[in-house]
């Protein structure tokens, strides 16, 4: 790790939020239902999943993103392989207590590997990468086909959703490779279109009217 931990408070006794960026870890209406609409239903999984096939994603924060993954490929032969850049991680104890809140869930794998670089779940190969995502994204030998942008709002956290970084991203993307993200904000989907990405703007879930999604050709 990168010695720089999380710095959280608890909404309600059951939601981390981050002190430093002031945002929730996930959606304070249904973190669970608000992944599979962004991510999975946003880059098309788990239709497009298939062995070798490989995940990115930028914010690993409560592993959730993980878990929805690991049950939507349920059954299925991999490997799929998972890469997640964290700058700020979680302890094992505040990871365990907000996952709390999916018993659904079968949390019991990840929080036994929590704190290990690599691991398996199921069909998953999971890689976290710790550290500022503009140091380690830059030298990060893969490239993803599908793109989770979860870092924390781009209005809290700018530097997450900069042109350069979108860049980085578009770099490191299969083509026919695609992302998906919980915001629509007008510099964000610039920054993916600059970089290469089809962009469109989808509706959103909940209380978010729209959030974004594309492909690179």
């Amino acid at each position: 790790m990168n010695g720089q931990s999380a710095e959280i408070e608890w909404k309600d006794g059951l939601v981390p939020v981050s002190t430093r960026f002031d945002d929730p870890y996930f959606s304070l209406q249904d973190g669970l239902a608000e992944t599979r609409h962004v991510f999975l239903q946003g880059n098309g999984l788990p239709a497009r999943a298939r062995p070798g096939f490989h995940i990115a994603e930028l914010g690993f924060g409560t592993g959730l993103n993980l878990l929805a993954t690991l049950d939507a490929l349920r059954g299925m032969t991999g490997p799929i392989l998972y890469t997640s850049f964290e700058a700020y991680p979680l302890s094992r104890d505040a990871a365990a207590r907000a996952l709390q809140a999916f018993p659904m869930l079968d949390a019991a794998g990840l929080l036994h590997a929590w704190g290990e670089a690599r691991f398996a779940l199921g069909p998953l190969q999971v890689e976290i990468i710790h550290g500022d995502a503009l140091d380690t994204l830059p030298r990060w030998a893969g490239r993803a086909d599908a793109w989770y942008l979860d870092g924390f709002s781009p209005a809290k956290n700018p530097e997450l959703w900069s042109a350069s970084l979108m860049a980085d991203v578009a770099r490191h993307t299969a083509q026919g490779g695609t992302f998906a993200t919980f915001t629509s904000a007008g510099h964000v989907r610039r920054a993916l279109a600059a970089a290469g990405f089809e962009v469109t703007r989808a509706p959103g879930y909940g209380r978010k009217r729209h959030m974004s999604h594309g492909r690179l050709p």
